[in-house]
Formats: structure tokens, C-alpha cells, sequence
């Protein structure tokens, strides 16, 4: 076994990037990059601050988030869970990293900026959904932007229901609090929530 310990190392493992590889990278939002991201309904928000690493899903009907110019992504918070890890992190550290995903797309858009968080009544406002405004937005400055090949989606097989997995044969919600927490009533919370997403969705 190897471990890979230096840039040396890593540089003799993989070939390097050429052609496209390199120039789809840019450092705005052009007119197709435009197009994908606004065909979103879900992305994957990343930070990083003092307690390490998170990764969030953030889901809306399309378009999740709103584009004002090509250098600006501007994309609402809903009501959660309140632990709000990213948004701690952005505080601590802005940058930012956004992976966007389309239904039966192969493709992704993958974002690298700065962030930071705005309350603004109309803004929020104006992200309204079912009389709902946002909590606050996210006002995302792009570094850098490049689209990802169909790849992992394919090997994934993501958007074939024909490979989907049944969902009783792995653990539900209640079932992994449960494990936590045997005080958890597992049952209950699995049975009730069906109900409580339609309340609290927005």
C-alpha cells in the first residue's frame, strides 16, 4: 500500500488535464452556465469553518436560485432545522463551494465563490413560496465555475428508477434517531412525518 503524501506524488498518479478540462473554467456566468443553473431544482452547498467541513441540500422548485449578473447567485434559506452549520461557517470563513444538479441531466455546475448573509425584507419577500418568505439569502460571489461531465451519473446510475433501491431494505429517519437515542420514538416520528412535511415544508 501507498500513500500518497506529496503534489510529486499525486502528479505521477493521474495524467494531467488538457483541452476543455482546463478552459471551461471561468471566473463568470456565462450565458450556458446561466441557462443549466436556472433549470435547477437542488444543489449541494459546501463550507468550511472552525468545527471542519459541511456539506448542505438545498431544494426548490425551479429555479432554486436567482442570478442578478454574471458575477452574482443569490439563493434563499428556508425554514430548517435551525442547527444552521453553513451558515456559521460562512460567518466564520465565506467561501463556498455549490455543486448544481438537474433531473435526468448528467452534467453538473460546479461553483467556487465567497458568500454572505442577507436579511432584506423584500428580498426575502420576493423568494416567497406558499406566502412564505425566505429566513435570509445567501448572496454568492463567483470565483470561479466550470461544468462537470456525465460521468458519476452515469456510473451512478442516478436517474434510472430501474436500479432505485427499495427504500425498507436500509434505515428510516426515526430508525437511525432511534440508534442515537433509545429514548427516541422512532415509530411515532416515522409515521408522523409524511404530515409534518406538509405543514412545515415552507
Amino acid at each position: 500500500m501507498t500513500k500518497i503524501t506529496t503534489i510529486e506524488q499525486l502528479e505521477a498518479l493521474y495524467k494531467p488535464p488538457t483541452g476543455l478540462t482546463i478552459t471551461k473554467e471561468i471566473d463568470f456566468i456565462n450565458d450556458q452556465y446561466r441557462q443549466f443553473i436556472e433549470a435547477s431544482p437542488f444543489c449541494i452547498l459546501s463550507t468550511y469553518g472552525e468545527k471542519g467541513i459541511d456539506c448542505t441540500p438545498r431544494g426548490d422548485p425551479y429555479p432554486l436560485v436567482r442570478i442578478t449578473d454574471s458575477k452574482t447567485i443569490l439563493l434563499p434559506d428556508r425554514k430548517g432545522n435551525n442547527r444552521v452549520d453553513n451558515m456559521r461557517n460562512i460567518i466564520e470563513n465565506s467561501q463556498v463551494g455549490l455543486i448544481f444538479l438537474v433531473p435526468n441531466a448528467g452534467e453538473t455546475i460546479r461553483v467556487a465563490g465567497r458568500a454572505e448573509i442577507i436579511v432584506d425584507v423584500e428580498l426575502n419577500e420576493s423568494f416567497a413560496i406558499k406566502g412564505k418568505p425566505a429566513t435570509s439569502v445567501l448572496r454568492i460571489s463567483v470565483d470561479k465555475i466550470y461544468f462537470h461531465c456525465s460521468k458519476a451519473l452515469i456510473r451512478s446510475a442516478l436517474w434510472k428508477s430501474e436500479t432505485y433501491i427499495d427504500r425498507k431494505t436500509f434505515p428510516t429517519a426515526g430508525q437511525m434517531g432511534k440508534a442515537i437515542d433509545q429514548s427516541f420514538d422512532g415509530e411515532t416520528y416515522d409515521r408522523n412525518l409524511p404530515e409534518r412535511y406538509k405543514k412545515t415544508l415552507y
